[in-house]
């Protein structure tokens, strides 16, 4: 390398001919035969000659090409390659342009398919959006570790137990998101913060529910002809999930089978997998008497817009002195099933609506028992309505 620096002028670039002319220093101005010209940085690196490229002329003036030999220069007396720095810092600038508020975005759209209503509800995404986004949102997904992690979670670790599991669950599904975007992310950053975090001590809750034997007399004390009621009624008498009954819709029911479709099913995801229910007499009473609340055919709409939602049913409830909540009424079927009624365990499962048995199995299984299932509908159907009759 040269000692002699800033050996170039303005007038000698303008009157070069094409070749190279050193500047000094390993700065070098190459003029290349079709007009155009660049420069380049020719310095030595633990024995192995590198050239990198400063950038065009005249784009890059001759002050500014000397600046940056200057600055890499510098690198290379601390020992470094300046052509991999360059890139380490490029790498480090892109990864600040992914924060992990924008990833987790994209992590969202990208699984809306899987989700129940394409993820409209909110639910998949709402840990992360009230419990991590507030306090990591703006970091770039690159800098997170699992301190981080760690601090974010730790007011809700205990306290919020199964909330900071899902919000755990979220985040490291974002952190392999941007492990498939090509970020440079710690896949395992979750499960450190998890053990640094250590074993949650809250446990989980079942939902109340209220005893089989007693279903009958609450089933009959919903006679005021209100949505929230005829609701609550249908969704006893099928032992449905809230969310489907909630978005029932007169163009899914024919005849005495209602269908709802595989977006509306917990844990079914493909669209061959809708559920199919069988309506007993009771349930296709009820059906009729929400026929004229029903909106844009929805047979229960909530007081201004869309839907009823889950608290008008369990408010409901509330208002009664009962901690017991509309979900809770499945476990009460289920049990209900269990002591008075022999049936096989695939048909009071799938009454639930559960996945039962493998998927070899299930491929061999072609049959919903809908005609066992539309038996056992009818006999609680009469054993909630037998004190009416």
């Amino acid at each position: 390398m040269s000692r002699q620096l800033n050996k170039l002028s303005a007038a000698t670039l303008k009157a070069a001919e094409p070749g190279k002319i050193a500047d000094g220093g390993g700065l070098w101005f190459h003029k290349r035969a079709d007009g155009g010209a660049q420069w380049f940085l020719r310095v030595t690196v633990h024995g192995r000659r590198r050239e990198m490229g400063l950038g065009p002329y005249p784009e890059v003036s001759l002050r500014e090409a000397r600046q940056e030999a200057d600055r890499w220069r510098a690198v290379v007396r601390s020992g470094l390659d300046p052509i991999k720095e360059r890139e380490r810092i490029k790498r480090e600038e892109a990864s600040k342009l992914h924060l992990l508020k924008d990833v987790a975005d994209d992590a969202f759209e990208s699984r809306k398919a899987e989700l129940k209503g394409d993820g409209k509800a909110g639910r998949w995404f709402t840990p992360l959006q009230l419990h991590v986004l507030p306090k990591l949102g703006k970091v770039p997904i690159g800098d997170i570790d699992q301190k981080d992690i760690r601090d974010t979670m730790a007011p809700i670790w205990h306290e919020k137990a199964d909330t900071a599991r899902k919000a755990m669950n979220r985040l490291s599904i974002v952190f392999r998101h941007a492990a498939a975007l090509g970020l440079e992310v710690d896949l395992q950053a979750t499960d450190k913060a998890k053990a640094l975090l250590g074993k949650q001590r809250h446990k989980a809750k079942n939902i109340p529910a209220l005893p089989w034997q007693e279903v009958p007399s609450f089933y009959q004390s919903l006679d005021g002809g209100t949505v929230t009621e005829l609701g609550l009624r249908l969704l006893i008498l099928t032992a449905v999930r809230s969310f489907p009954l909630r978005f029932a819709h007169l163009d899914q029911i024919d005849g005495d089978v209602w269908t709802i479709p595989a977006e509306a099913v917990k844990g079914r995801r493909d669209a061959t997998s809708e559920f199919r229910v069988p309506l007993s007499t009771e349930a296709l009473n009820v059906i009729d008497q929400a026929k004229p609340f029903a909106r844009d055919g929805f047979l229960f709409p909530g007081a201004r817009r869309g839907v009823i939602s889950d608290m008008t049913m369990s408010g409901l409830m509330k208002r009664r002195q009962m901690i017991e909540r509309p979900h809770g009424f499945r476990s009460s079927f289920r049990d209900w099933v269990a002591e008075t009624q022999n049936v096989p365990h695939e048909v009071a499962e799938t009454a639930l609506g559960h996945v039962v048995g493998g998927s070899v199995e299930r491929a061999y299984r072609r049959t919903d028992f809908l005609e066992q299932r539309r038996v056992l509908m009818e006999k609680w159907s009469a054993f909630l309505t037998k004190r009416m009759q």
